[in-house]
C-alpha cells in the first residue's frame, strides 16, 4: 500500500467530523517549523533565504505542541529549514505521536544515519527524505559533493532498523525525466514506501530561471504521470492528473497551514505576506477567497502539491474515490 491504513482511518473519521460540524475550512496536515536552520544552501530553497535574518529563531516546545493541538489536523509535516537540528527534535516527535498524530519528518538526510538511535518505528511515523535527482544532480543542486550518498545511506539504515521511509523530489526546469526515472527505479529498489514529486515554486527571493511555467509544468508532468505503476508514487493520481494539464483545480490554501517561529503563516506553505499569533487569527483575517481565485500574481504559476492535494481531498466524487482506494492498493 501506498500509505498505511491507520492513516485513511484517521483521516476519515476526522472528515466525517468535520462535515457533522458543518465546517467549511479546515486543515488536513500542519505544515510545522520548529527550526529554519539548514546544513544545506540548496539552489530552489525559499526559506533560507526568506528568513535568513530569524534564521537561528526556534519554537519552543510548548509552542509546537499548542500548534499541533490548535490546528487539529490529523497529520503533521515537521519540517524547516533541517528539524535534525532542532534541539528537542527527539520530544517533539515523541509527544506528537502520544497525540494520535501521523508524522512525516521532513528531511535531507544528511545527519539521519547518525542520529537514527533516538527514534523508534511507529506506524504513525515516516522519514522523508528529498532527493532531487540521481546522485551528480543532486549533488550539484544542495551544493555538497556526498551528500546524495550520505542521505542513501540514511535511507537503507532506517529500512533496515523497520521504519518507513518515503521521498521528496521537486521537478525544476533543468530537470532531466530520464534522470528523475533513474532516481526512482534506484529509490524503489531500495524498497522505498513512497515517493512523492512535485514542482518547485518560483520564490521571490531565489535567484536565476531555476523555476516552470504552468505550460512546463504540464509537458514534464504529463509523463511523470505515467510511472505510477512502476514506482510507488504518493502524490495521487487526480493531483496529477491537474499537473499533467488535464484536470482543473482551485487551491485550498488554508489546507495546509505553517507554524514557525515567527508565528502561523499567512496565506500558505509558499507565500509569506505576514504571521498571526494564533491559528485562530490566520484563519478568520486571511482573505481567503483572494488567493482561492487565483488572482494574486504569485499565484500564477504555482502547482504545488501543498495546495492543490487538499482540493483533491475535499472535493472527491465517489468516482474519484474508488480510483483512489484502487491506486492505494496498485490495483
Amino acid at each position: 500500500m501506498r500509505f498505511p491504513v491507520s492513516l485513511y482511518l484517521s483521516m476519515t473519521r476526522y472528515l466525517l467530523g468535520k462535515k457533522l460540524q458543518k465546517a467549511e475550512l479546515f486543515p488536513l496536515v500542519l505544515m510545522l517549523e520548529p527550526t529554519h536552520r539548514c546544513n544545506l544552501t540548496c539552489a530552489g530553497c525559499g526559506r533560507i533565504r526568506e528568513y535568513r535574518d530569524t534564521i537561528l529563531d526556534e519554537m519552543t516546545l510548548g509552542e509546537c505542541l499548542r500548534a499541533v493541538d490548535e490546528a487539529g489536523a490529523p497529520v503533521v509535516t515537521i519540517t524547516g529549514g533541517e528539524p535534525l537540528l532542532y534541539s528537542r527534535v527527539t520530544e517533539l516527535v515523541n509527544a506528537v505521536l502520544a497525540r494520535g498524530k501521523h508524522i512525516y519528518f521532513c528531511t535531507n538526510g544528511l545527519l539521519l544515519e547518525e542520529l537514527l538511535e533516538q527514534f523508534r518505528p511507529d506506524s504513525h511515523f515516516t522519514w522523508n527524505i528529498h532527493f532531487d535527482g540521481s546522485e551528480a544532480v543532486h549533488d550539484l543542486i544542495i551544493g555538497r559533493s556526498g551528500g546524495f550518498r550520505k542521505a542513501f545511506a540514511g535511507l537503507l539504515a532506517a529500512k533496515r532498523k523497520g521504519f518507513r521511509v518515503s521521498t521528496n523530489t521537486t521537478v525544476y526546469r533543468e530537470t532531466d525525466l530520464a534522470d528523475l526515472e533513474e532516481l526512482f527505479a534506484q529509490l524503489t529498489a531500495a524498497g522505498v514506501d513512497g515517493i512523492l514529486v512535485a514542482p518547485g515554486f518560483s520564490y521571490e527571493d531565489v535567484t536565476g530561471e531555476v523555476f516552470l511555467t504552468r505550460h512546463e509544468i504540464m509537458h514534464k508532468f504529463k509523463g511523470i504521470r505515467q510511472w505510477g505503476r512502476r514506482f510507488p508514487l504518493i502524490s495521487n493520481p487526480l493531483y496529477l492528473d491537474f499537473v499533467a494539464g488535464e484536470r482543473a483545480l482551485k487551491c485550498t490554501p488554508w489546507g495546509n497551514p505553517t507554524r514557525n517561529a515567527q508565528g502561523w503563516k499567512s496565506p500558505c506553505y509558499l507565500i509569506t505576506d505576514t504571521h498571526y499569533p494564533t491559528y485562530r487569527e490566520l484563519m478568520e483575517q486571511t482573505d481567503w477567497d483572494h488567493y482561492v481565485s487565483g488572482k494574486d500574481p504569485r499565484c500564477a504559476q504555482c502547482m504545488v502539491h501543498c495546495g492543490y492535494e487538499p482540493t483533491v481531498v475535499l472535493q472527491m466524487s465517489g468516482k474519484d474515490l474508488l480510483r483512489m482506494v484502487k491506486w492505494n492498493l496498485y490495483v
